[in-house]
């Protein structure tokens, strides 16, 4: 059983972990897989149809505990307890939840103080008492009713027994019923940069030329008082590993691409030359971004941008990459680009297929099959690519943007044409190790 203290509007957990309003839905799943044995019976819930309608819930079933995720920023509002027997609670050092100790209305203001005059819920007949960030809900019997109309002071138990809290819901803010995700914690940054916004920059002709990112990570100040701090890079086809590292720190991990699927036709020179050196992925997790290098100039010629929506392959594997483009039909380039037209559309994260299909022309898709490493079936299914541009939308079957990728159409230097043609071709899929 697991014993925690909560921190009103803050947060749940131990000497060793915590769930933190605010914290990424991955750096939770991270928490989760360090108590493999303690942690057990895990179930992820979203919605297939609707993954930016419905939130995102961890369920623990085996603690009683649900851990509720903002679909759309993927970031933890709130903490329910649901089941009170299967865990042990704490605040300010002492329980007032355990075998030992049971929750009723007496201990529950024993542990936290006065409160407002609780509120009755005559539809789901439940008694809840509300302080700031924390809310806990009695079950309550039709003979008592009238006693708990009046509130907490007035209460009337004719059995001689108090009612024992049901359900108690950790969040930020004083409402349960509009809470929102609050912004990451810096508790939650460990060193890391994160993304605030993506903007693909486009030349006057239509196509790419790099990314402005908008980043932000912790900062410190002369008090030695941890703060936000904000800055913006840009990352252009060409820059080298070293521009890159430079701008945009370290990454999360190094890939090198060690198989090329159109190798095959290639000329029997090319693959052996081909086999001697690999092209590199930089991938930064955190930022939902990942920066392929040309094995032969060691230069950027590819960024891919994912959206980490649950039921894809790589889900929990990236935050949401936050990228904004305006895209303009190839039927319209006679007109300036930097203004709007009526087949003008922007392009998000947010975006779906078919909004983006009525405006650009599409081919038949490529439909791309994933496995894992130990070449086990893909349970959810294959994504479909549509090129456009120098652009490569990766779908899903629920018709949201799985990623996107952005290929320079500048041949890197001294490549022959053949070799150039052969890059464009090149297998799409992002391997990670």
């Amino acid at each position: 059983m697991l014993d925690l203290e909560i921190v009103p509007e803050l947060s749940l957990g131990c000497d060793t972990w915590e769930f933190v309003l605010g914290m990424h839905f991955s750096q939770a799943i991270a928490i989760i897989q360090s108590q493999v044995g303690i942690i057990k019976g895990v179930q992820v819930l979203y919605s297939d149809t609707n993954p930016l309608g419905v939130d995102i819930i961890i369920n623990l079933p085996q603690d009683g505990v649900r851990l509720i995720f903002d679909p759309i920023v993927q970031r933890l509002k709130t903490i329910e307890v649901f089941n009170m027997k299967l865990v042990k609670l704490k605040y300010g050092g002492v329980h007032f939840n355990s075998p030992e100790v049971l929750p009723s209305i007496e201990q529950i203001e024993h542990s936290f103080g006065a409160t407002h005059p609780g509120v009755y819920d005559a539809a789901k007949q439940l008694f809840a008492l509300h302080f700031r960030g924390l809310s806990f809900f009695f079950p309550v019997d039709s003979k008592l009713q009238e006693g708990y109309a009046h509130g907490l002071g007035s209460l009337i138990f004719l059995s001689g027994a108090s009612p024992v809290v049901s359900k108690m819901s950790l969040y930020s803010g004083s409402n349960v019923s509009e809470t929102r995700a609050p912004p990451l914690p810096l508790s939650c940054y460990h060193r890391q940069i994160y993304l605030d916004s993506a903007k693909v920059l486009r030349s006057t002709n239509g196509y790419s030329k790099g990314l402005k990112l908008k980043l932000y990570t912790e900062g410190s100040s002369r008090s030695l008082e941890h703060r936000r701090q904000c800055f913006t890079r840009e990352v252009l086809f060409g820059d080298s590993c070293q521009d890159v590292a430079m701008k945009l720190g370290a990454p999360n991990r190094i890939f090198f691409k060690s198989e090329d699927k159109m190798k095959i036709h290639s000329s029997s020179v090319n693959r052996q030359a081909q086999s001697k050196r690999s092209d590199t992925f930089f991938n930064y997790f955190t930022l939902g971004i990942d920066v392929l290098f040309d094995a032969r100039t060691q230069t950027c010629k590819k960024f891919v941008l994912h959206t980490n929506y649950p039921g894809h392959f790589n889900f929990n594997m990236y935050h949401r990459c936050e990228f904004k483009f305006n895209l303009k039909s190839e039927n319209d380039h006679d007109c300036n680009y930097g203004k709007k037209s009526s087949e003008d559309i922007e392009v998000t994260a947010y975006a779906k297929w078919d909004e983006i299909s009525a405006v650009v022309p599409s081919a038949r898709p490529v439909v791309l099959h994933r496995a894992s490493s130990t070449n086990t079936a893909n349970p959810f299914g294959a994504t479909f690519c549509y090129g456009y541009q120098d652009i490569i939308f990766e779908v899903m079957t629920n018709n949201h943007i799985a990623s996107i990728t952005l290929y320079s159409t500048i041949p890197p230097l001294k490549q022959t044409e053949q070799s150039y043609q052969e890059h464009k071709l090149q297998d799409i899929s992002l391997s990670v190790a």
